[in-house]
């Protein structure tokens, strides 16, 4: 189970009419074949449809790779958006978040604007109370990367591997979430914890070894995003943020990415 919520950050598809499928993008390590899952999305809506038409798909990169922020995931659900206007929505809302669905666990997230809570292998989406929507939205979000990613399936295989600390029985999960719930004074920072991450501290020291140095001397809870390398901290109201870019670069070395952001967007009334 776990506690997701969007940024206002991210990456841009452009979406127009072709005679066949073809994706290019800005970023050359990015792949742009069929291994892509904006190609493998396109594939299985032109499947499912049994619509003959073609795209071309611009991708303008921001969120890095290997980041565990879901930067694949959501250019899937902007092709398969794209698509569904483009051809004339022949997929209705329970067919499409179907599509959404198959094409990976974490995929159906990216269909909401407000954060939620994700279960089983992340295609069981519940919004959360508007209260508890509040408190997390348009809080302010520094994300940090290192020069390296961490593949996925390696992060997984670990966690499935049964890595020490790396388990949090669910019905310790649902009742930390629960006990948040009802309290409207808890802070977004009382949600923070990923089982992810042993299995990365481990052979990544250089990620608990800078969140460490945040949190002594900024006073920054900061956890690893999914399964990296990617890491986040919420920052204080008000904070000014050059001191805390300094010391990840100084750790990280320039080449580390950082960008701030907000949680999603406020909560409609």
């Amino acid at each position: 189970m776990s506690v997701a919520a969007p940024l206002d950050f991210g990456d841009t598809l452009r979406v127009e009419p072709a005679a066949e499928f073809s994706l290019a993008c800005d970023e050359p390590a990015v792949p742009v074949d069929e291994t892509n899952l904006v190609l493998k999305a396109a594939r299985a809506f032109a499947a499912i449809t049994g619509w003959k038409g073609g795209a071309k798909f611009t991708l303008v990169k921001r969120i890095p790779m290997g980041a565990g922020l879901g930067g694949g995931s959501s250019d899937a659900v902007a092709t398969l958006c794209g698509l569904n206007l483009l051809a004339g929505r022949p997929l209705g809302s329970t067919q499409f978040d179907a599509l959404v669905a198959q094409i990976g666990s974490d995929c159906s997230l990216f269909l909401h604007e407000d954060p939620v809570v994700m279960r089983g292998r992340g295609e069981w989406i519940t919004p959360l109370p508007a209260d508890a929507v509040r408190r997390l939205s348009g809080r302010r979000v520094l994300v940090f990367k290192p020069g390296f990613g961490i593949a996925t399936p390696w992060a997984y295989a670990r966690l499935a591997a049964g890595a020490p600390g790396s388990y949090l029985p669910p019905a310790e999960a649902e009742a930390r979430l629960a006990a948040w719930l009802v309290n409207p004074a808890a802070l977004a920072e009382a949600l923070l914890f990923n089982n992810m991450e042993p299995p990365a501290f481990t052979k990544f020291p250089a990620l608990p070894v800078l969140l460490e140095q945040l949190r002594s001397a900024f006073g920054l809870q900061s956890r690893m995003s999914g399964s990296g390398s990617a890491c986040f901290a919420l920052l204080h109201r008000g904070m000014e943020t050059s001191a805390v870019i300094a010391a990840i670069r100084s750790a990280w070395g320039e080449s580390a990415f950082v960008v701030e952001a907000r949680l999603a967007s406020e909560a409609k009334t």
